[in-house]
């Protein structure tokens, strides 16, 4: 089965996550990269949603399985690999010529925050389903271009709260500090808003693409130029 599927309702791109807790490894940057391309080839679509399969999880992060197996293989040219791959998903949906709207039906952790975060817009379910970065934690420090991901999605005053406690967060409270656009009362209305907010937008891709460009281009430079010099060395924990 394929790690990520898209179908189209009407001008919209629907992107479903496919895997238990959605975690993101080699398979998985590769197959959204592809899924990707393919939207950008079809003209009749004007934006994307992009949800999960798991009812429990919209994406845990990083599949710690796979990246303790590489570690300790010392396979560290497929982890570089993996981290650059994960940047260029980052990059392409930051870049992508159509709002990319977030409809997080579960727990969305670590890395998996930092996708919502590369998001245009972000719906989740209020019933069930944390928001967390447990990097703190668990002794992992976010690349310079990760924060800036973060500090575009998240009011910086609680970004800093997020950021230095680990601590987890519902709906509500995100969409208190307008992180996400709306707490939605269970799965079947997370839907239902993101697909109809999706259908509000039939821009031009061009001058939506330049948008996006310019407003993210500290952070495509950051991922560039800075970035490198904590993959390269695998300078990943602490």
């Amino acid at each position: 089965m394929a790690v990520v599927e898209w179908k189209k309702d009407e001008s919209v791109a629907v992107v479903t996550m496919t895997t238990n807790e959605n975690r993101h490894n080699p398979d998985f940057a590769a197959g959204m990269l592809g899924i990707f391309d393919e939207i950008e080839k079809d003209q009749e679509i004007f934006s994307v949603v992009l949800t999960s399969s798991d009812p429990k999880s919209w994406s845990q992060g990083i599949d710690l399985v796979w990246i303790t197996g590489a570690m300790q293989n010392k396979d560290f040219a497929s982890i570089r690999k993996f981290m650059y791959d994960m940047n260029s998903v980052f990059k392409r949906i930051l870049l992508f010529p159509m709002p990319v709207i977030a409809a997080m039906n579960g727990h969305t952790f670590g890395n998996g925050s930092i996708l919502a975060c590369t998001c245009d817009y972000r719906f989740m379910k209020a019933d069930k389903g944390y928001f967390c970065f447990p990097e703190v934690d668990v002794k992992i420090p976010f690349l310079p271009a990760m924060l800036q991901i973060l500090r575009k999605a998240i009011p910086y005053y609680k970004l800093e709260e997020l950021v230095f406690s680990g601590r987890r967060v519902g709906a509500k409270e995100l969409e208190e500090h307008h992180v996400v656009m709306k707490a939605c009362s269970d799965a079947d209305d997370l839907m239902r808003e993101s697909l109809a907010y999706a259908k509000t937008y039939r821009k031009s891709r061009t001058i939506f693409e330049q948008h996006k460009l310019r407003l993210h281009k500290h952070i495509i430079e950051t991922m560039d130029n800075e970035d490198p010099a904590y993959i390269e060395p695998l300078n990943l924990m602490v």
